[in-house]
């Protein structure tokens, strides 16, 4: 920087210059760059498609996701008084106290499910399918789709599709290295960030309790549910820059 500027310059210098070049200090977020792009298009012009379905009732559309939540606190932003560090208890919890949970977004009625198992895999999910197929049963002259990611136990496992066929539901797989097309990412997010930031829970059946009282509580509001996981309709062509680079 000296060198191109021909000058040796302080800090805060350094800092003004940035500002006034439209810069700002921010913490960086990791994109797997191994998306494809054609892949990414086709999904989202046939979403357009099932999305008039949806709004016509003759399409339900559920988005099927798993998420590990950990007893212990995640870090995060929050206001604190100036000059003071913000120093939170932790229990020190191991990183294997975590519910593994099964979760589900019907985007069409605005509703949201959870369900947890020791582990998530091929036969856990073909139970999970069963309670869901209780808990939200087919509506009459009504499809109903399950969009999820290309896990291993989603792609490949012959139990999980016949299960899903003779329960009834269509599988859709997103394209690889997508999450950003399945929008119950944001549910686990709006979780820990209620849940588990800045917050340690001593004992695991606490944890169990917060989470099942979190979802009934958002169920409660339908329009605040769709306007977080509001799916995407469109592509940025700069976010899907970095998601195909080299």
């Amino acid at each position: 920087m000296a060198e191109k500027l021909k000058r040796h310059v302080s800090r805060t210098t350094l800092r003004k210059l940035l500002k006034q070049a439209g810069l700002s200090w921010k913490k960086c977020k990791k994109v797997l760059a191994k998306a494809n792009p054609e892949q990414r298009a086709d999904f989202v012009a046939q979403f357009q498609l099932w999305f008039e379905q949806i709004y016509q009732g003759k399409l339900r559309f559920i988005y099927l996701d798993e998420a590990h939540i950990h007893q212990d606190m995640a870090l995060g932003y929050r206001w604190s008084v100036v000059g003071k560090a913000d120093w939170v208890p932790s229990h020190c919890l191991p990183l294997k106290n975590r519910l593994n949970w099964y979760g589900a977004y019907d985007f069409t009625n605005a509703q949201c499910l959870i369900w947890h198992q020791e582990n998530c895999n091929a036969e856990t999910t073909v139970a999970f399918l069963h309670h869901l197929a209780q808990q939200w049963p087919h509506r009459p002259n009504q499809q109903t789709a399950i969009i999820w990611d290309r896990a291993s136990w989603h792609s490949r496992a012959e139990i999980v599709r016949d299960a899903a066929e003779a329960l009834g539901f269509i599988l859709i797989q997103l394209p690889a290295y997508s999450p950003d097309l399945n929008p119950i990412e944001g549910l686990w997010k709006w979780m820990r960030e209620d849940l588990t930031q800045h917050h340690s829970y001593k004992y695991l059946y606490q944890l169990e309790r917060a989470c099942f009282d979190f979802i009934d509580r958002i169920n409660l509001d339908p329009v605040a549910i769709i306007a977080r996981l509001w799916p995407k309709f469109d592509l940025d062509p700069e976010y899907e820059k970095v998601m195909f680079s080299n």
